[in-house]
């Protein structure tokens, strides 16, 4: 099983789907497309009997290009990841990360779609997903996507743990562009585990993921941040900027921290003194000022 995390960052542990459930879904996609397409034809037919040959035959090519190989992509595209067919099969395309697919995935998963579902008849898209070790197609080598299975018992998941409430929204304007996604698989599957991983072990990785991903940004880690604190905020921030681009400002702002609602942010408050105490009362921790380290975060004793 893969540990992965989806663009909704909550859920992980999902499983690449096997090659039964992917044809299952593939079959139903192509039942619906070409019942679209043969109606489609039918009324083109009908519709341009008074034109000549040369443009019965250019829109019988813009028809194909639309509907068998046009659709399927759009479909993709905006529901970031499910087909009709993967919809009730229980599948999802997502990035070799975890995260939501974009355009580009699905145009080159579609492209390569033609070639080995259409032409090939799936031969060559089921022998890819014998062979692959995670049961992909070649056009999800190419795209970079993997099909994983949704329908999974959620006590199977392992949340990535939320950064500390004083480093949510600290990295907002940090450059993620340049980091691969080789290294946020690593960094997610670190954060999943790093409570059963020996104490100086884990602090060892987690220095070493963060000097990787503060190279990659090209922003130092901030002094007095412990590493492991700054791997699970900057995760927090790549999968917030997910979440926003996938379902809108206002969806993302629901989310909150990874593995949890956001917590209610309160303005300092400054306590007055109280007569025959000392003036130096407990202050509420404003939220820009750095709070001690959860214990999960400290480094080794």
């Amino acid at each position: 099983m893969n540990e992965l995390v989806t663009g909704d960052a909550v859920v992980l542990g999902l499983r690449p789907a096997k090659l039964p459930s992917r044809a299952l879904a593939v079959v139903i996609d192509l039942v619906v497309v070409w019942a679209a397409y043969i109606v489609v034809s039918i009324v083109l037919t009908i519709a341009t009997d008074s034109l000549d040959t040369a443009a019965v035959a250019a829109l019988a090519v813009a028809s194909f290009l639309l509907i068998p190989v046009g659709v399927p992509i759009a479909v993709e595209t905006l529901s970031h990841g499910r087909s009709l067919g993967k919809l009730a099969c229980g599948l999802r395309v997502v990035r070799d990360d975890g995260g939501p697919i974009r355009f580009r995935h699905a145009l080159v998963r579609g492209a390569m779609g033609v070639v080995e579902l259409l032409m090939s008849f799936g031969v060559i898209a089921c022998v890819a997903s014998l062979v692959s070790a995670r049961g992909r197609r070649v056009g999800d080598l190419f795209a970079g996507t993997l099909v994983v299975r949704e329908r999974v018992p959620t006590d199977r998941g392992r949340p990535v743990p939320p950064p500390p409430p004083w480093l949510v929204g600290r990295f907002s304007e940090l450059d993620l562009s340049s980091v691969p996604d080789d290294l946020w698989l690593a960094i997610r599957q670190y954060l999943t585990r790093m409570g059963q991983l020996d104490a100086g072990v884990g602090w060892s990785m987690s220095q070493r993921l963060a000097a990787d991903l503060a190279a990659r940004t090209g922003v130092p880690l901030p002094p007095g941040v412990p590493p492991a604190a700054y791997l699970a905020a900057v995760v927090n921030e790549r999968q917030a900027r997910d979440s926003r681009r996938a379902f809108g400002s206002a969806a993302a702002a629901a989310v909150g921290p990874v593995g949890g609602a956001a917590p209610a942010v309160r303005p300092p408050q400054v306590r007055p003194p109280v007569v025959g105490q000392s003036d130096a009362v407990p202050q509420d921790t404003p939220q820009d000022v750095a709070a001690p380290p959860a214990s999960r975060f400290a480094p080794p004793a």
